[in-house]
């Protein structure tokens, strides 16, 4: 027959919980930090293209025409 496991103490769950917690506020840190360097035009290590608004208004409408189907 099975049989259940031991219950796992709370001290054990609560530990795993915050680091579970400390690695997304790290992530969360980055990824807002990736985006003030694009915002600001500082990023080293990310590629923007940059169009102009002749070419943006050739990409909304193909967008706009492909998503409406």
């Amino acid at each position: 027959m099975a049989v259940p496991k031991k219950r796992t103490s709370i001290s054990k769950k609560r530990i795993r919980k915050t680091f579970w917690k400390i690695g997304g506020y790290w992530i969360g840190l980055k990824s807002f930090s990736l985006a003030k360097s694009i915002s600001t035009g500082n990023s080293k290590s990310f590629f923007l293209l940059m169009f102009t608004k002749k070419y943006s208004i050739l990409i909304d409408s193909y967008f706009f025409f492909f998503n409406s189907i």
